[in-house]
């Protein structure tokens, strides 16, 4: 069984984290954590070229992220090998839209299941593209899991 579990550090995320951890899995379980960070709607490929202080930021921005992505894949990882040790976690940080960075992940790696929270960090991205949960549970190949906090409603 091969589990993708989408994580972003969210409180919506963690209750993803802690449904994996109620799960009975088999010995053979795969779980592959994954985090997705998304480049900042100004900065594109066209401006990188201007050189200077843009391509500071963009560099700063990348490394920032790809430290903050490390963080919270491992943070993940470290509660469900509290539980239990023997799991076989791999975990990767990528750059992209989060929807379609998971699903490509999910798709590439064969997963038998994604899990995700109901909600993410980024409200405005939600309102301008959709819900990350709500696009995986209707273009996803595998079964969805949208895990939600005991007091969401």
């Amino acid at each position: 069984m091969k589990i993708l579990l989408a994580v972003d550090g969210s409180d919506f995320s963690k209750a993803a984290v802690d449904e994996i951890n109620k799960m009975i899995l088999p010995s053979y379980a795969e779980i592959c954590i994954i985090n997705v960070y998304e480049f900042p709607t100004m900065i594109g490929p066209e401006l990188m070229a201007t050189g200077g202080s843009l391509n500071n930021y963009y560099e700063d921005f990348i490394s920032g992220a790809k430290t903050i992505g490390n963080k919270i894949v491992s943070e993940a990882s470290d509660v469900l090998k509290s539980k239990n040790e023997a799991l076989n976690i791999t975990t990767i940080v990528v750059s992209g839209l989060p929807k379609s960075a998971i699903l490509e992940k999910a798709e590439d790696w064969k997963a038998d299941l994604i899990v995700v929270g109901s909600q993410g960090q980024g409200a405005l991205s939600r309102l301008l593209l959709g819900s990350v949960s709500q696009y995986l549970a209707t273009h996803a190949k595998c079964s969805v899991l949208i895990a939600r906090g005991k007091d969401e409603g």
